[in-house]
């Protein structure tokens, strides 16, 4: 290599690194050898890094997405075990996953039992809304409510808040597992009432609508408010079945 093309070289690297183009950065001088033993066009090569690159960003903004959705795992559709629960609504829990319901700002609420897959299936469609591009969050009732209660001690509520409205997609699992004081009953409803019409909210749990005034250490009101505002624009989706865990001896669904 001339002292021409070692400079030339050295450039482009520079220039390519200053554009943060750090795959194309990384593989120009593989692809070029490649394409001098094919004669590859000049549009190929170019073709051929900037897919490289692209395809790198993508993943990179994936992985960005997914960090930042606190997803406890990732889960996928297609490992959930639909033949195993007793009764399950299949069509209606795949079409949640075209994300059109997001786009809309629907919610979804799954009901059933413990051990059916409830957060296996909450975990998969934030996996599924991460790779659309769409912001997620995912956090248990609980620890929502614990978080907006030391904000709103701390006054810090409306900047806390925020973490839990931004996102377009806000995934909430395991209500009715503990009981909800007067105070956390207030701050959970001031999620669902933000967000209502504007951003969609999934929610699991293993409590009937019937029962959800007994989660709340208030009266059935601020239930009845809540899930009015949860399925104006949105589906219960029942879940029955024994528990996957007890079957397997594991904690895999």
């Amino acid at each position: 290599m001339s002292d021409h093309q070692s400079k030339l070289h050295q450039l482009l690297h520079q220039n390519l690194a200053e554009l943060n183009l750090t795959q194309m950065a990384a593989n120009y001088r593989e692809t070029l050898d490649e394409a001098a033993r094919h004669n590859s066009s000049m549009l190929e090569v170019l073709s051929s890094l900037v897919a490289m690159e692209v395809t790198s960003r993508r993943q990179r903004a994936l992985q960005r997405r997914i960090i930042q959705a606190r997803l406890p795992k990732v889960k996928t559709l297609a490992e959930y075990k639909f033949d195993f629960p007793k009764r399950i609504p299949k069509q209606k829990i795949v079409r949640l996953f075209d994300c059109q319901f997001i786009e809309q700002h629907q919610s979804a609420v799954l009901i059933g039992p413990t051990g059916v897959g409830k957060t296996h299936l909450l975990t998969a469609m934030g996996y599924t809304a991460c790779e659309r591009g769409i912001s997620v969050r995912f956090t248990r009732v609980i620890d929502m409510i614990n978080r907006l209660t030391t904000a709103q001690i701390n006054g810090t509520l409306e900047q806390v808040l925020k973490v839990y409205l931004k996102p377009s997609l806000l995934l909430l699992d395991e209500l009715g597992y503990l009981p909800i004081d007067k105070r956390g009953a207030d701050l959970l409803f001031q999620v669902v009432a933000a967000r209502y019409e504007s951003g969609s909210i999934v929610i699991t749990t293993n409590r009937p609508f019937r029962d959800w005034g007994r989660i709340f250490d208030v009266d059935n009101t601020l239930a009845t408010a809540m899930i009015d505002r949860l399925m104006h624009h949105g589906e219960a989706i029942a879940i029955q079945g024994d528990s996957f865990r007890t079957k397997d001896g594991t904690t895999g669904q």
